[in-house]
């Protein structure tokens, strides 16, 4: 195992299509043992499925990152490396980024990667439409993008952004042609982009799988890539398996090659039977509980601070997690993001006496029979919807449970409330007089996340990533100053002020880290998590024979 920390199933004729693929293909000695197969079909099973290949959710991201290039790359020791862009630079004041194209880069439509395009993309994203979250990362600090020379692009600031590189890592930064931006429908560019990356998309059927074939003509991998040139594999068959025990079971049976998403339940077995098993777990934020502080009952502080009180997290993470679900008690970012604070992270563990204290405090002093509490006859109800299947997997529902009956026992009554995809993305219960707490995350390579999840409003407009519906100026404005600092340990001290400020007031508590997993067949090597978000990188896998 490796840890990095930053419709109806029947696939049995695609299993045996992979077979056939694989006979008679040529072999190469592989560098870590076996010899290494040319080409062949990956046949891949994961849990969602997105509206479009590219956009602002993670699992577009996962997918683009294997069609579309990127300026940078983020290496396994969280540094920015080389990909699209050789390299750049910023200038003294700190509003002025330079970078330089790598040459002869085309296109799979056979348009060029020019300095013009890439300051397309950036007005895409942020002008556009392109991409929410590319604007989430950019909004407030991007001013212009204008190319220099053919070959280099200029990136011009509102203000200083010295993370704006690792930030650039993440697949929602995808460079896509401009040509085919410009001169295809919308549908087009959803389902099919047109990137300079190490696959294209083929075909989609739209419930059942997305089929990415081998771009021959490769020659941008990013700096931190195994080999150079074409893919090894022919094909990737990206199925869409919402059910994870069906997904574990096709891979034991050999129906697929590699899966994602493995339930804690079944991580040991799965390891025990020779499955290469990677965990990333995602910097940015983590897996928390986000209080309404605009209207309800987490208004008053003491009440938020007697449900952490009330809950003895870890315990519920562990007995879920079985090992493999990191506990987290930081409400900010996760473990695995720079700047991280342990103070944060250990300011609540369980006390129900002091949640007594606090509850008697706030006026919750009548109990009924089951145990609730009210004020003025007003019973201490809590609505928690949580978007199951797609920000919350089973194994959260289930600690979401946990959490659920923990909470009754200092007087909580929880609702909780399990919200489709569908419902979910359509905005239910994103206004503040729907829901009292929002469990999610947000990936992330830097503690900068803390802006987006908590920074004021711009044009007169609210900030609609602020959970809490609430703009706390002291702490937004320690954020700002963390965000433009150029050294960086002063940053993280900054950022880990404002984690401190966010657990003493209570307005947010941290559950359990994000994880990004794979589990995969021993017949195919090479497959590795990218290490901005965690998501399956086929690029250099290869099946050994």
């Amino acid at each position: 195992m490796t840890v990095r920390r930053p419709v109806a199933f029947a696939m049995t004729a695609a299993a045996a299509i992979t077979a056939l693929g694989l006979a008679g293909c040529a072999t190469t000695p592989a560098a870590n043992g076996g010899e290494r197969v040319e080409g062949g079909t990956i046949v891949y099973g994961h849990q969602q499925e997105p509206a479009c290949v590219f956009g602002g959710w993670i699992e577009q991201a996962y997918l683009s990152y294997n069609v579309l290039d990127s300026l940078v790359s983020l290496d396994e020791n969280h540094e920015v490396v080389p990909w699209l862009a050789e390299e750049w630079s910023v200038s003294d004041d700190g509003l002025h980024w330079t970078f330089e194209l790598k040459p002869d880069v085309k296109f799979t439509d056979g348009s060029d990667l020019t300095a013009e395009v890439v300051a397309y993309n950036f007005d895409y994203w942020v002008n556009q439409g392109g991409n929410s979250t590319a604007l989430a990362w950019l909004g407030g600090y991007y001013e212009s993008a204008e190319a220099v020379d053919d070959l280099t692009v200029q990136v011009d600031l509102s203000q200083p952004y010295p993370r704006l590189a690792d930030n650039l890592t993440q697949g929602y930064f995808g460079i896509q042609s401009q040509e085919a931006l410009e001169t295809r429908t919308d549908e087009e560019n959803c389902e099919a982009p047109i990137g300079s990356g190490a696959f294209v998309v083929d075909h989609w059927d739209r419930g059942q799988e997305i089929v990415l074939t081998r771009n021959e003509d490769y020659t941008s991998p990013p700096a931190n890539a195994e080999h150079t040139g074409a893919a090894y594999v022919d094909e990737v068959q990206w199925k869409f398996i919402s059910d994870a025990t069906t997904r574990v079971a096709a891979l034991k049976s050999g129906e697929l090659n590699a899966i994602y998403d493995v339930p804690a339940v079944q991580w040991g077995s799965t390891e025990d039977a020779g499955f290469q098993l990677e965990k990333y777990i995602t910097p940015g934020r983590p897996q928390q509980l986000t209080f309404n502080t605009a209207q309800g009952v987490f208004t008053d502080e003491k009440v938020r601070q007697a449900f952490a009180y009330a809950l003895d997290r870890e315990q519920i993470v562990e007995s879920i997690g079985h090992g493999v679900i990191p506990y987290e008690g930081n409400g900010g970012v996760s473990q695995s993001t720079p700047g991280y604070s342990q103070k944060a992270a250990d300011w609540y563990t369980q006390d129900l006496d002091k949640a007594a204290e606090l509850l008697d405090e706030a006026g919750y002093t009548e109990t009924d029979a089951d145990g609730i509490r009210s004020k003025g006859g007003e019973p201490l109800a809590v609505t928690l919807p949580y978007f199951a299947g797609s920000i919350i997997n089973a194994d959260g529902a289930s600690i979401l449970q946990g959490v659920q009956e923990q909470a009754k026992q200092a007087g909580f009554d929880v609702d909780l409330i399990p919200v489709p995809q569908a419902e979910a993305f359509a905005g239910a219960y994103s206004q503040p007089d729907e829901r009292d707490i929002y469990p999610g995350y947000w990936t992330a390579v830097t503690s900068g996340i803390l802006q987006i999840n908590w920074g004021a409003g711009a044009d007169g407009n609210p900030n609609n990533w602020n959970a809490s519906f609430t703009d706390y100026p002291e702490l937004q404005a320690i954020i700002l100053e963390a965000n433009s600092e150029p050294d960086v340990d002063r940053q993280n001290a900054l950022y880990e002020q404002a984690q401190e400020y966010i657990a003493e007031h209570a307005l947010a508590i941290g559950v359990y880290d994000r994880l990004s997993t794979l589990a995969v067949s021993p017949s195919l090597k090479g497959v590795w998590q990218e290490n901005a978000q965690g998501g399956p990188t086929f690029y250099d896998a290869y099946f050994v024979g």
